[in-house]
C-alpha cells in the first residue's frame, strides 16, 4: 500500500515523470545502439583521418572499395566488423572502366583511380554509384580521428547505464547480506562487519577504486566490479541501522514469540520493509557510479580503447576547449551531467514520495 501511494504521488511530480522518462529514453538508446547510430561498425570506431574535428552538420561524400570478403560479420548488438576500405572524397571523375577521385583533405590537386576492376564482376558506374558513393552526414561532426560524434556518444551510453545497473546490484548484494546480519544477530558479527566497514569507510573511494582496477587489471568488467566492491558500505549502514530498529517491533518480538526461525523473520518479515529506502540509495549509488566510472575513463584506467566512454571521450578532446572546437568535449560532459541529474533528481522524488526518513 505504502509503493502505490508513493506511485501515485510521483505522478503528479512533473520533474520526476520527466527524470525517469529521460532515464528510459537513454536506456533504449543503449540497448539499441547499433540500430540507431549511423557508424555501424564495433565501438563506432570507423576513422576517416582526413575528416577530423570537422563541425556539426559537417557532410561529405564516402567511397567505398570492397575487400572482396563475404560481408558476413553484421552483429545487431555488437556492430558490425567492416572490412571494406571508406575513403571521403571531394571530387570525382568517370571514365569508362575506371574512375579517378580527389581525396577529401588533400591540398594538392592529385587525383588517384581505382578500375572497375576492383568491385565485384560486372559494376557498372550505376551500381557504384548506387552500392558504393554514399553521402554521409555528421549530425554532431567527428571527433580528432575523424569518427562520427553522435555514434560515440549513442555507443557510450552503454557503459553508463550497464556500470550504473551492475554496481547497484553488487553493491545492494553485498550491502544489505552484511546489513542485515550485523543489525539482526548483533554481537561479534556485528562488531566484526562495523570494523570492516569502518576500514572501506575510510580509504578514499576514488583511490580504492583505482587500487582494486589495477590489481584487476584496466578494463571494461574490471570498472564493473571495483565500482560495485566500493560503493557497498553505504547500503551496508543503511541496512543495519534500519534492521536493529525494525526488530525492536512489537510485531518482531511476537514473531519470535510464536516460535519463527530467525532467517524466516528477517527474509520474510525485516527485508520487505526495507525496500523504499533502498530504491531511494540505489538511486543515488547509480548516479554515483556513472561519475565514477567517467573519472576513471578520464584517468585513463577505466573502458579502454577503442570502446567509447563519455569519460574517455572528454579526456580525448578537453585540450579542444582551447583549440575553437569546445563542442568535442562539452557533449560528452553534457551527457554525464544531464544522466546523473536525472538519477539524483528522481532520487530525491522517491525521497519524499516514500517518506524516507533515514
Amino acid at each position: 500500500m505504502e509503493l502505490k501511494r508513493a506511485f501515485k504521488l510521483l505522478r503528479k511530480d512533473v520533474w520526476a515523470l520527466a527524470c525517469a522518462g529521460y532515464i528510459l529514453i537513454i536506456t533504449l538508446v543503449a540497448v539499441f545502439a547499433y540500430p540507431l547510430s549511423s557508424d555501424k561498425t564495433q565501438y563506432a570506431n570507423q576513422m576517416h583521418l582526413s575528416i577530423h574535428s570537422q563541425p556539426p552538420g559537417f557532410s561529405c561524400n564516402i567511397l567505398i572499395i570492397p575487400s572482396g570478403e563475404p560481408e558476413n560479420n553484421k552483429n545487431f548488438f555488437f556492430g558490425d566488423i567492416n572490412k571494406n576500405e571508406e575513403i571521403p572524397i571531394k571530387e570525382i571523375r568517370w571514365f569508362d572502366n575506371r574512375l579517378s577521385f580527389k581525396r577529401y583533405g588533400n591540398a594538392m590537386s592529385h587525383f588517384e583511380e581505382r578500375s572497375f576492376n576492383q568491385f565485384p564482376q560486372g559494376t557498372t558506374r550505376k551500381k557504384i554509384e548506387a552500392k558504393y558513393l554514399k553521402e554521409k552526414h555528421f549530425i554532431l561532426g567527428t571527433d580528432k580521428y575523424g569518427r562520427d560524434l553522435l555514434s560515440r556518444l549513442i555507443i557510450g551510453s552503454r557503459i553508463s547505464i550497464s556500470i550504473g545497473l551492475v554496481a547497484v546490484i553488487i553493491s545492494l548484494f553485498i550491502g544489505v547480506l552484511f546489513g542485515s546480519l550485523a543489525g539482526f544477530f548483533g554481537g561479534f558479527i556485528d562488531k566484526l562487519i562495523m570494523w570492516l566497514i569502518n576500514v572501506v569507510w575510510s580509504i578514499p573511494t576514488l583511490l580504492m577504486v583505482i587500487a582494486i582496477t589495477l590489481a584487476l587489471g584496466r578494463g571494461f568488467w574490471q570498472v564493473f566490479i571495483a565500482v560495485g566492491l566500493t560503493m557497498w558500505v553505504e547500503v551496508a549502514r543503511l541496512v543495519r541501522g534500519l534492521v536493529k530498529s525494525t526488530k525492536e517491533e512489537l510485531f518482531i518480538q511476537a514473531a519470535t514469540t510464536l516460535g519463527f526461525s530467525k532467517s524466516r523473520i528477517l527474509i520474510n518479515h525485516i527485508l520487505p520493509l526495507l525496500i523504499a529506502p533502498l530504491i531511494v540509495i540505489s538511486a543515488a549509488n547509480f548516479a554515483s557510479a556513472i561519475l565514477m566510472e567517467s573519472g576513471l575513463s578520464f584517468l585513463g584506467i577505466g573502458a579502454q580503447p577503442p570502446m567509447p566512454s563519455w569519460g574517455g571521450m572528454i579526456k580525448d578532446h578537453f585540450r579542444y576547449l582551447l583549440l575553437g572546437k569546445p563542442y568535442l568535449a562539452i557533449l560528452p560532459g553534457l551527457a554525464i551531467l544531464s544522466l546523473v541529474l536525472a538519477f539524483m533528481m528522481l532520487g530525491n522524488s522517491l525521497r519524499d514520495a516514500l517518506d524516507v526518513k533515514s
